[in-house]
């Protein structure tokens, strides 16, 4: 079967990868790809966040976090596993845990005595980019889709993030502003991912990197077709947070921003000879590959 799949972030990728594997011939469109993306300035560690319906996220979410963990060991990938340790004020087991190891642990920063602990998935977005893309048949096709209908073949699957807004006429679809802050390692241990969400008005993370640290960040609402701008006064309050909690971060190297593609619940579901596949917010690297096989699966 011929498919066009819109959009070239992780979510479109990994969907044309899986088509691909199905024996389906397919092209991607985009009007961006690789550093272009939203997808570039994600932190990329899998963590189901402000993202639903919560019964499909946990098994879109189960299968992605195990085909990431098969990647480990697959060259230029830049997949491995990080230690994650959840700061919060709730004794309750996260709604997404289901299947896997995850227990109440000390947290290993200053101010916060205990935190939920578990194994995750970590990816590198540069290198994963570049590998899903690397495993298609043909490179992206950049070009800006302004009709769905008016799409080459048999299927057409949209997974335009943000705009998917306009393509699908889905005023559900919102912009959510993320900040992050880059830094050298210093003396973080890198092999530990940390996250603090006991103040949901000013969420903090540190995700490292291979030669990095990602400090983050927000999750605000921003204007439609509003680009998105730095804002000092979040990278003060971010590395106020760092410094707080004891990290010892290396020199900062400047700031990451992007919107993501919120939705409250993700849109997957087949509309005549087009599937929509949208609405990951910040959880695209944690669902595409659940959500790609349901794609699969409604083509046949």
């Amino acid at each position: 079967m011929r498919i066009t799949v819109v959009g070239a972030g992780v979510v479109g990728l990994t969907t044309a990868l899986v088509l691909e594997e199905q024996g389906h011939h397919v092209r991607v469109v985009a009007s961006a790809h690789g550093d272009g993306t939203t997808s570039a300035v994600a932190g990329a560690i899998w963590f189901p966040y402000r993202v639903g319906p919560p019964e499909k996220v946990t098994a879109w979410g189960a299968r992605t976090r195990a085909w990431l963990a098969e990647l480990v060991g697959e060259r230029d990938a830049g997949v491995d596993v990080l230690a994650c340790y959840e700061i919060t004020s709730s004794d309750e087991t996260p709604w997404w845990a289901d299947g896997f190891a995850i227990e109440r642990a000390p947290a290993p920063v200053r101010g916060a005595p205990v935190a939920w602990r578990f194994a995750s998935p970590r990816v590198e977005p540069a290198l994963f980019l570049r590998w899903l893309a690397g495993r298609l048949r043909a490179p992206v096709e950049r070009r800006v889709v302004r009709e769905l209908a008016a799409e080459e073949g048999d299927v057409v699957v949209n997974c335009a993030g943000l705009a998917a807004r306009e393509l699908a006429s889905d005023p559900a679809v919102v912009a959510l502003l993320g900040q992050t802050v880059i830094v050298a390692p210093g003396g973080v241990d890198r092999s530990v991912m940390i996250g603090d969400d006991r103040d949901p008005e000013a969420m903090f993370y540190v995700i490292p990197r291979r030669d990095e640290l990602v400090l983050g960040g927000c999750a605000l609402p921003w204007p439609a077709g509003e680009p998105p701008r730095i804002d000092p006064a979040i990278r003060v309050r971010i590395l106020a947070q760092a410094a707080a909690l004891g990290l010892p971060i290396g020199e900062v190297r400047g700031d990451r921003v992007g919107l993501r593609p919120f939705r409250p619940e993700v849109r997957l579901e087949r509309d005549g000879r087009v599937i929509h596949n949208y609405g990951h917010g910040g959880a695209g690297y944690t669902l595409c590959r659940g959500c790609a096989e349901d794609v699969a699966r409604l083509i046949g």
